[in-house]
């Protein structure tokens, strides 16, 4: 029997789909990745009886990244990243995505692709079809890979996409590789220059990326001109004259304003004095407000910003999960007009049973009404609920949403709201006044879209012409013009989509990044008002090349990326062009990065300036500043020399204690008192002074042989969580605390709680290989059953060590695990014992030759 693959873009997609596909009858096994599930059952594909089998991946499959020394920051220009080899890599390694494809697709005739409808779901088609190459034969021809269009997770829609299944699009796949390398190239080199040059001059910029992006610049570029305009406001006093009729009822001057007082002075005498306004004429007529257009991701961000108080990101984020939950139909779509075979009444007809809906429901097919023309952009069909659900069902974020994204579409189907407008006209000594009201006819669309309500119904007293009403006071007004306010992310997100910033998938990403890399603040009313840094950025852009932060070149990009996308350009040659026309600019930026230095200069403090004397420099012995800000720091201002330290704690000094090798003071880095903790030295920290060791390594990942602080000296066993990291022994916070730490992973042992000394002993345990301890308690604080206040044993196998051990359950493990694999641990290769612990050197003369070696 031939056999179907089929991929989708999650595991609770594929579930969803599997379950659709075989009528409830599929069978789940879990995939060896350990994320991925196989649905199988036995149907029928092109007239032929076949098993099926759905699986998934979990995003891109692979990502795009550069070879060899190009992924480090020290080792190449990043000028020559605009040139240098680029490849493909697993996107999560740890998933093991590839090799699991490639297993499920043994002995598999066809592949069937479930991918998101969009490009960036066609490039990971071709990803697929490259992990399954070896598997499947002629993987490439339309005979044996499909790919499957549908846009909501319901029976009909995937079932008809299942009957019209298609062969993926290359051309757009192409387009997103291009995207992807072009965003590596720019961003990557910008990215790296930028943060070394201003890391290494200033100390409270705040922030451990100063990033660049070619989507993310010119969005944070919108919110920078915003509040230049506020900076640059200058207020102007102006003056109105206003009157008050009897009944209470306040008048509009026609002349609306003045700039200038006595002018204002004039017109305000004119009218002081009158005792009667009259009644000129009086205007009534009916008024439409149009029910909106159908949902596209753009309103759904904006109105999501701007209403219910959820950022774009995180909105698109419950809006995923709506769609991969069958609730909502395809979230990401530019489209603004159902398709003329959409069933309109149908999905209404869903929601007559809810308690939620069923009256507006049931009333607005009563009523129904065709809805608007808008926009065709040839995607997706407008975002539109496919399922029933309550309030019950989710989190407070996600029922908001969802009842949003209902109450939208059931508005698009009600009338128009209608309502009656009054204008008064009054003439008070020549000087014209009105009068304006509005009364609700029709509430219309705002029936169900309780948030458009109509704002006052305001019944007024009628007039009619030649009435003669009494004023009740007259007064002179001053007031000032004001400043705009701050972008919300609903006015960025429209700029962005007017500009062509990014597309309605990216969007989302471009905005949360500015405010993740601390450019912008997210303020009361979801304002987006920009940081220091953000604002130097911006500026010092446009005092080297406005064009890096303006919308045209990347709204330039964009549309040659959709001419691959539409076959109507070449690849090669569209990536060629722009790569170039950004390396000129990059070689431009780097020749005038003073222009920049000079506003941060006036806007952040020098590194010798900044920070605390903390400890000794090993070159000069001069104290060396400590820079608590992101990334922390040492700076030492004599040599001018700047040592990154580990991030997300505290480094303080060791005891004073020195690094044999380059004389610099040990610190101790520590995220908390029972949290992870280690000693380092800063030099060796950032240079490491062993091939075995990598940069970012404290002294216990240190093959020193003789140092009493590395990992020769204090490694104890191999970790009992991971299977690359030593346990050893942290020594930093004794006597209070004793602990072992993991030196690759964060598996912490708190142990000998108020012990006064604990050391590594020369010798191994016979059972389990692991080193030895020496405990040495008060002879009046023992916890020794035998009085005794020495005890040298093992932390797996000693009977009386395992109280005194927090994580005894897992130390207990591990005891029995050595135990049943007794006979074949030993030494391993190279000298080392199987714990990963060097073999100690048996002379001086060893120890020496090993240290040189």
């Amino acid at each position: 029997m031939k056999c179907v693959l089929m991929v989708a873009e999650k595991p609770s997609l594929a579930a969803s789909l599997a379950n659709i596909l075989s009528n409830g009858k599929a069978i789940t096994r879990k995939g060896f990745n350990g994320a991925c599930s196989i649905h199988e059952w036995n149907g029928v594909f092109r007239d032929i009886n076949v098993k099926f089998k759905f699986t998934s991946v979990c995003g891109h499959v692979s990502g795009l990244d550069f070879v060899g020394k190009y992924n480090s920051w020290n080792l190449c220009d990043p000028v020559d990243l605009f040139s240098c080899g680029v490849e493909k890599k697993e996107a999560t390694p740890k998933l093991k995505m590839p090799q699991f494809l490639a297993s499920e697709a043994r002995g598999c005739d066809f592949l069937v692709l479930w991918l998101d409808c969009d490009k960036e779901g066609e490039n990971i088609c071709f990803e697929v079809m490259d992990a399954v190459s070896n598997s499947i034969r002629n993987v490439r021809s339309s005979q044996v890979t499909y790919r499957a269009k549908f846009s909501a997770i319901t029976e009909k829609d995937i079932k008809h996409a299942f009957n019209n299944l298609q062969y993926p699009n290359e051309n757009e796949a192409k387009s997103v590789d291009a995207r992807q390398e072009l965003d590596l190239r720019v961003g990557c080199a910008f990215t790296r220059f930028q943060t070394k040059f201003f890391q290494g001059r200033y100390g409270d910029l705040d922030s451990s990326l100063i990033s660049f992006g070619p989507c993310q610049t010119p969005t944070l570029g919108f919110c920078v001109a915003r509040h230049d305009e506020i900076q640059q406001f200058k207020p102007e006093s102006f003056w109105y004259v206003q009157v008050t009729i009897d009944p209470e009822q306040k008048l509009e001057w026609q002349r609306v304003r003045i700039f200038e007082k006595e002018i204002a002075m004039i017109f305000f005498n004119i009218v002081k004095d009158q005792k009667e306004a009259i009644v000129e004429s009086v205007t009534s007529k009916e008024n439409f407000r149009s029910r909106p257009l159908a949902l596209n991701t753009v309103e759904l961000m904006r109105s999501a910003s701007s209403g219910l108080g959820i950022g774009p990101h995180v909105a698109m984020q419950i809006a995923e999960k709506l769609y991969t939950q069958g609730y909502i139909s395809y979230p990401r779509t530019e489209t603004t007009t159902y398709p003329t075979n959409f069933d309109l009444r149908g999905v209404l007809k869903m929601f007559e049973s809810s308690n939620e809906y069923g009256e507006d429901a049931k009333n607005i097919q009563n009523n129904f009404c065709q809805p608007r023309k808008g926009e065709d952009c040839g995607d997706h069909p407008p975002i539109t609920p496919s399922k029933l659900a309550s309030r019950n069902d989710f989190d407070n974020d996600t029922w908001r949403l969802y009842d949003f994204i209902v109450r939208y579409y059931m508005g698009t189907l009600s009338k128009d709201l209608k309502y009656r407008s009054t204008v008064t006209r009054f003439l008070i000594d020549g000087e014209v006044f009105t009068n304006t009201s509005n009364v609700l006819i029709d509430a219309g669309f705002t029936k169900v879209m309780t948030w458009q309500a109509f704002g006052k119904n305001e019944l007024t007293t009628p007039f009619s012409k030649g009435d003669r009403v009494p004023i009740k006071d007259v007064k002179l007004i001053e007031s000032q013009t004001g400043p705009p306010s701050y972008l919300t992310e609903a006015d960025l997100i429209s700029l962005m989509e007017k500009h062509g910033i990014g597309t309605d998938a990216s969007i989302p990403v471009h905005i949360n990044n500015i405010t993740q890399r601390n450019y912008v603040t997210v303020e009361a009313g979801r304002r987006l008002k920009p940081t220091t840094l953000g604002i130097v950025l911006v500026h010092g852009y446009q005092k080297i090349d406005p064009e890096l932060v303006l919308p045209t070149m990347r709204s330039a990009v964009e549309k040659q990326l959709n001419l691959i996308a539409q076959g109507s350009a070449d690849f090669r040659a569209v990536l060629r062009h722009a790569i170039d026309i950004f390396r000129l600019k990059f070689q431009y930026f780097v020749t005038n990065i003073s222009n920049m230095d000079s506003l941060f200069e006036v806007s952040f403090s020098s590194l010798a300036e900044s920070g605390k004397s903390h400890s000794r420099c090993g070159k000069c012995r001069r104290y060396m500043k400590y820079i608590q800000q992101k990334p922390a720091r040492l700076h030492c201002s004599h040599c001018d020399e700047t040592y990154s330290l580990p991030v997300g704690g505290i480094a303080r000094v060791y005891r004073e204690l020195k690094c044999p090798l380059d004389d610099f003071e040990l610190l101790a880095w520590s995220n908390g008192n029972k949290g992870r903790s280690f000693p380092f030295c800063p030099y060796c920290y950032n240079n490491p002074p062993f091939n075995d060791m990598t940069r970012g390594s404290g002294c216990n990942s240190c093959t020193h042989p003789t140092c009493q602080h590395s990992l020769s000296s204090l490694g104890v066993a191999q970790c009992i969580e991971c299977d690359k990291g030593i346990l050893v022994l942290d020594c930093t916070s004794s006597p209070k605390n004793w602990k072992l730490g993991c030196n690759s992973c964060d598996c912490i042992i708190n142990c000998f709680e108020d012990a006064l000394k604990v050391s590594v002993d020369e010798e191994a345990c016979n059972d389990c290989g692991a080193q030895l301890l020496q405990v040495l308690y008060k002879q009046t604080n023992t916890p020794f059953s035998d009085g005794d206040d020495k005890k040298t044993g093992c932390i797996f196998c000693s009977n009386e060590f395992m109280p005194l051990i927090e994580k005894h359950k897992a130390v207990e493990n591990r005891r029995l695990n050595s135990t049943r694999g007794r006979s074949s641990r030993g030494r391993g290769k190279g000298g080392r014992s199987h714990r990963g612990r060097p073999k100690p050197p048996k002379d001086k003369m060893a120890q020496l030759a090993a240290y040189f070696v």
